[in-house]
């Protein structure tokens, strides 16, 4: 198993250190770290060229986190791609305990693990909502993300056959990727911890975008045109989309937007 390990930045070199920390301590060693700077205007690649000369580092005009994961991708040599959040840290044997469950089950192309989640410094509860698990999960992917990129290990023949990060969609870009991966396969799941997800600070895409559930029903349109789901799937997913586009048209109608309230009822009359 040849790992790569990729690492989009962008202004991060504050908590970048504490990713590639994490990536250096692994007990099963990655084969390859690359960092994708997004177009960072700190002190991101003089940190990479003083204290981690063994990671590849790549620099672009800044496009996204969309982007980055691309480029990194592409630029990979492994089999096997290994995605951490430049925010987050893995704990010491996550690689280790994903190549366990993957040898328990060799036809399978993904595997997440579950998280600690801390806020503002503080290890805070997930609610049931938030429950992570394996299988084919397409159902439990569609209200919200339920797989986290930094916990995921993917065989680099899912993107060759479904495609990588859309980079059209400011954000729920990973929420989109599950929902086309899921949507034919099985994934495996470590259910002990394997990562500590960090959240609470302020460029987080949460916070730049409002309404995130505009971008997952575009997901959602997308998966359904494909084609690729039985009927049982196709129909929750069109529920899922008439759901959320009654919240976005009831809150548009309630501010007065109009023409955004009419937007989103006509998806409601498409899809339902």
């Amino acid at each position: 198993m040849h790992i790569s390990v990729v690492v989009p930045t962008f202004n991060r070199a504050h908590t970048l250190p504490r990713a590639l920390d994490s990536i250096l301590r692994q007990s099963l060693p990655a084969t390859e770290i690359i960092v994708v700077d997004d177009g960072s205007q700190d002190d991101t690649g003089g940190l990479i060229r003083r204290r981690y000369p063994q990671v590849r580092y790549l620099r672009q005009p800044n496009g996204g986190v969309s982007s980055a994961r691309n480029r990194g991708i592409s630029a990979a040599n492994g089999d096997w791609i290994a995605l951490l959040d430049s925010d987050d840290a893995w704990l010491p044997d996550k690689l280790a305990a994903q190549r366990a469950a993957l040898g328990e089950h060799p036809d399978i192309r993904l595997c997440h693990t579950q998280e600690i989640w801390i806020r503002h410094g503080r290890q805070v509860n997930q609610m049931d909502k938030h429950a992570k698990s394996g299988g084919y999960i397409f159902r439990a992917c569609l209200p919200r993300c339920v797989i986290s990129p930094s916990a995921t290990l993917l065989h680099r023949s899912l993107f060759d056959e479904l495609g990588i990060f859309d980079e059209d969609l400011p954000a729920c870009e990973d929420y989109d990727l599950w929902l086309r991966i899921c949507a034919t396969e099985p994934v495996a799941f470590v259910p002990v911890p394997q990562i500590r997800k960090y959240g609470g600070h302020v460029d987080q895409l949460s916070r730049k975008h409002w309404g995130m559930d505009r971008f997952r029903i575009r997901a959602l349109e997308k998966i359904i045109g494909l084609g690729r789901l039985d009927a049982g799937d196709r129909a929750a997913a069109c529920a899922m989309l008439v759901r959320k586009a009654g919240i976005l048209a009831a809150g548009a109608r309630k501010r007065g937007h109009t023409a955004r309230a009419a937007y989103y009822e006509a998806k409601q009359q498409a899809f339902g």
